[in-house]
């Protein structure tokens, strides 16, 4: 019997450093690429769980992906809906005799993966998203130390070597016979629609310009002209600055639906280091990227904890999450000019610098009074370069519900502006905007 296999993307869209693709390729007679985009009811709200900029990107880089798999002779199936009912809708039209997919230890996702594993063909699900491997760490995930500095400092003491990065894969299975019309783009209504006049001299992240857009092709260019512009060495003292295209590496919005893997990025960091020298600057973009770690391995260890009220926090707080202050927050109307020309910003661009998303963040819960919660479910809404972990995680430490002992990360707003936009250059770029979101 031929081995069918069905591979479903997830956010792992490349070829380049993609293991698991690279094995479904080695184990298959014939392999469907499926990639399956949520129920289409998540983007028809006030707050759509995937805004309109990081479906945009995301679309840029399906084509991408498509057109490269074309090239295999194979082809990207696009279907939306329930994930395990697509899936198994799929794998009966085709027979599959195996599914294999990126894992990903968020709550939501492992719940898919149970429900794929209930329809009862073979599944393989493969870590591959964070820059060390889980087998590499000097302690098992589940007994990781909670503080991040403890965690690092462990890290360090292995000294573990960045693997170089897997090849592309040198052909791709043909396609399974199958007589369903599956295939769409899929193209919500959206009230907002992003045109180039949005996404101006102002935006941080101009992906409707094409050395910004979706995709592996993308990413892998603008790591060579990051890495060719010596960036890496000035990356510590830029990376706290509220807008521009190259005071900060820019890497999320690609690595968050994987167009480029950590680990590549690790690689050729290191590469840059053994040539032109590494410095305080090289060195905190690993460590950046171990940030970025340790929130993915975070869940291994506390999983649905991470998304209570009261997050790991154990003294349990009351306290009425107040609407009207997050709605005026959402449409940059809290009359601070600081915290109004971020929530521009992120409504108009789906980026924000990370100080920016620090301080604004703060800024809802300590100075407006709401759950945080609330305020990572914009983030998730708005950022085109949203990441589950990264995004929790972070929203955790602002909030005090994490594993930082300091509890909570209160922002002085006035501070910041002296110290970050002392001549109001950054909110006199937001000023004129204007927000008007129904609540």
């Amino acid at each position: 019997m031929a081995n069918t296999t069905i591979y479903c993307f997830r956010n792992d869209l490349r070829l380049s450093d993609n293991p698991a693709f690279l094995k479904a390729c080695s184990d298959s007679d014939f392999l469907l690429p499926l990639f399956c985009h949520p129920k289409e009811e998540l983007f028809k709200s006030n707050i759509p769980r995937i805004g309109i900029h990081r479906q945009f990107f995301l679309r840029q880089a399906l084509d991408e992906l498509k057109t490269v798999l074309n090239t295999y002779n194979s082809d990207l199936i696009e279907v939306y809906g329930d994930f395990a009912e697509e899936i198994k809708k799929i794998a009966e039209t085709i027979h599959a005799t195996k599914i294999i997919f990126e894992k990903i230890e968020a709550p939501e996702e492992l719940d898919q993966e149970n429900s794929v594993r209930n329809i009862g063909i073979n599944v393989e699900s493969i870590w591959q998203s964070s820059m060390i491997a889980p087998s590499e760490l000097p302690f098992k995930t589940t007994d990781m130390p909670d503080i991040f500095t403890d965690f690092r400092k462990q890290i360090e003491i292995k000294k573990i070597k960045i693997m170089p990065p897997t090849p592309k894969p040198s052909s791709v299975p043909p396609l399974p016979i199958y007589k369903l019309h599956f295939d769409k783009r899929f193209n919500p209504d959206y009230k907002f629609t992003p045109k180039k006049n949005d996404q101006n001299l102002n935006s941080s992240f101009p992906y409707l310009e094409s050395q910004y857009s979706g995709g592996e092709m993308s990413a892998l260019t603008h790591l060579e002209n990051y890495l060719s512009l010596k960036l890496p060495h000035t990356y510590k003292e830029t990376r706290n600055q509220l807008s521009g295209l190259h005071f900060s590496t820019k890497f999320s919005p690609w690595l968050s639906i994987g167009c480029i893997s950590a680990k590549y990025i690790a690689f050729k960091i290191n590469e840059f280091e053994k040539k032109f020298g590494a410095n305080e600057s090289t060195y905190w973009i690993w460590f950046e990227l171990l940030w970025r770690d340790y929130f993915r391995f975070l869940h291994f260890k506390y999983g649905k904890n991470l998304y209570t009220k009261n997050g790991l926090n154990k003294n349990l707080e009351s306290f009425k999450h107040k609407e009207e202050n997050f709605n005026i927050w959402i449409n940059g109307k809290t009359g601070n000019q600081l915290i109004d020309a971020g929530m521009k910003e992120l409504f108009f661009t789906g980026y924000l610098s990370n100080r920016m998303r620090q301080i604004v963040a703060s800024y809802l819960i300590y100075d407006l009074g709401c759950d945080w919660r609330k305020g990572a479910q914009w983030f998730e809404s708005q950022l085109i370069d949203y990441d589950v972990y990264s995004n929790h995680g972070n929203w955790l430490y602002i909030a005090g519900k994490g594993t930082d002992p300091r509890g909570g990360r209160r922002f002085n707003t006035t501070k910041q502006n002296l110290e970050h936009d002392p001549t109001d250059t950054y909110k006199n770029l937001w000023k004129e905007k204007s927000i008007n979101i129904l609540n």
